[in-house]
């Protein structure tokens, strides 16, 4: 497949800052990085020709090509003979992204950086005897073929039983087990959506949701997920307006805001789903994580709206090492759902189940631990912004594992670049955008550091927007305001 031609008259006004460099060259190869490292410029793009950009940009060749060369030497750019410069992402880089997607780095070479791309956790206490009791009893499933397309069915009644508590009766034949919610939200999709299809957003989002829907063929449609929160009123009109097949939605402890969906809201958004004919997937991974104990938790968004496919996940409250996650649905859904499946994969693992069967088990001592050291880490990390960087704005969340921060002014993406520098990864808020934009935010998660780790982030964070702020990163000088 040929590559994607990235057209020089969008390129371009893009690039013009770049030229305020000194020297030019490496301001331009600079903000090339930038655009691909923030999914503005895809890998797998095809630049234009050193000859059409410099005569497009008003530069000498020479600054083209040298600008070429550095992304070349960097990893951020091939170049094949009949098929030009196209964007790659270097095959050492932290934090690997491509499109909207985000992709964790590998531990194994992390060094002395400090990765806050990831809300996720290490492994709580219990694990290893949660695995040990698995072991145990993994001889019994041995004889047979190990293909569970539903899921195992222990755990299966466990996971209905917790929806019951919340609110939601739910028998198991509602439940499928899969390899993690993103697969279960891949299933949905593959399920309930077609080429064409509108599928509304919050926006910002988690990235990986937005490629999920593109990758079925889908459109998104954001809507704007504001400081009052969901706005039901407006989302009504969206869904009125736009018509979709679908609306992808995360009322528990939203990513990345953290905002929490009240009892209100929930029945005034399912009246809007309901009045409008939209199924409704709800992306409930961080339900368990509220951060007060005490706090009364809501309803699941199911209980009011029948037409509803609900994703869970033992990769926040527990590990992510289990990639174990589940679906309930209504009834009649499980059956396009469990088919949907089939095209996927056969099951998830049966070990991993049998583990998280015994986790579900010490469920509250677990998630115990799990609230104690989040808070620990989110209130380092928050003294320590307060501290640094003061003019940053943020709304410290009930639960969840992230901090959506405001910045002074739209420069989440260079800031990025500068903290990248200083062995500090980050997403900038653009990753979280259903179409972009979001520059002006930053998400930063509490989790995955010690609270003293998370200072040292803060340091770096702090010297990297002195950096972006002063208006040079790598470089690269913004232009004079022009009244």
């Amino acid at each position: 497949m040929s590559a994607r031609t990235i057209a020089v008259s969008r390129l371009v006004p893009l690039l013009r800052p770049a030229l305020y460099a000194s020297p030019a060259y490496r301001g331009l190869a600079d903000t090339v990085r930038l655009l691909v490292a923030d999914g503005r410029v895809p890998v797998g793009s095809r630049l234009p020709s050193e000859r059409e950009l410099s005569a497009a940009l008003g530069v000498s060749r020479t600054t083209v090509t040298r600008a070429y060369a550095e992304l070349r030497d960097r990893g951020y750019l091939t170049s094949r003979q009949g098929s030009g410069s196209v964007t790659a992402l270097p095959g050492d880089l932290p934090d690997t992204r491509q499109g909207t997607a985000l992709h964790p780095h590998d531990e194994q070479t992390a060094g002395d950086l400090i990765d806050l791309t990831c809300a996720s956790m290490s492994a709580p206490p219990g694990t290893v005897a949660a695995y040990e009791a698995a072991v145990t009893e993994l001889p019994r499933y041995l004889a047979g073929t190990g293909y569970h397309p539903l899921g195992l069915a222990r755990l299966r009644e466990a996971i209905a039983r917790r929806y019951t508590e919340r609110g939601l009766a739910t028998t198991p034949d509602q439940v499928i087990v899969t390899s993690g919610a993103l697969s279960g939200l891949a299933l949905a999709c593959r399920a309930l959506l077609a080429p064409g299809d509108r599928v509304v957003l919050e926006n910002p989002t988690y990235p990986n949701a937005v490629e999920a829907v593109r990758r079925a063929g889908a459109r998104p449609v954001a809507h704007p997920l504001d400081a009052a929160g969901w706005a039901a009123p407006a989302l009504d009109a969206t869904l009125r307006q736009t018509a979709p097949r679908a609306a992808y939605l995360i009322p528990d402890f939203h990513n990345p805001t953290g905002a929490l969906m009240d009892e209100a809201d929930r029945a005034a958004v399912g009246a809007a789903l309901a009045g409008t004919h939209t199924v409704a997937i709800v992306d409930e991974t961080l339900s368990e994580l509220a951060h007060d104990p005490d706090l009364r938790m809501p309803r699941p968004l199911a209980a009011h709206h029948a037409r509803t496919v609900s994703l869970g996940s033992a990769s926040k409250s527990f590990w992510g090492g289990l990639r174990i996650g589940w679906v309930r649905a209504p009834r009649d859904l499980v059956a396009p759902l469990l088919s949907a499946r089939l095209t996927l994969d056969l099951g998830a693992p049966v070990l991993e189940q049998l583990v998280l069967v015994h986790l579900l088990e010490h469920r509250e001592e677990v998630l115990a631990h799990r609230r104690d050291a989040v808070v620990r880490s989110r209130d380092a990390l928050v003294a320590g912004l307060r501290d640094r960087l003061p003019q940053w704005r943020f709304r410290v969340p009930d639960g969840g594992l992230c901090l959506w921060v405001e910045l002074p002014e739209a420069l989440s993406t260079p800031l990025c670049v500068a903290a990248d520098r200083r062995g500090l990864v980050l997403a900038p808020g653009s990753q979280f955008g259903v179409d972009g934009g979001m520059d002006r935010y930053l998400r930063l998660p509490f989790t995955g550091h010690a609270p003293e780790v998370l200072t040292d982030a803060v340091d770096r964070l702090a010297a990297a927007w002195d950096e972006a702020a002063s208006g040079r990163v790598g470089g690269t000088r913004r232009p004079p305001l022009v009244a």
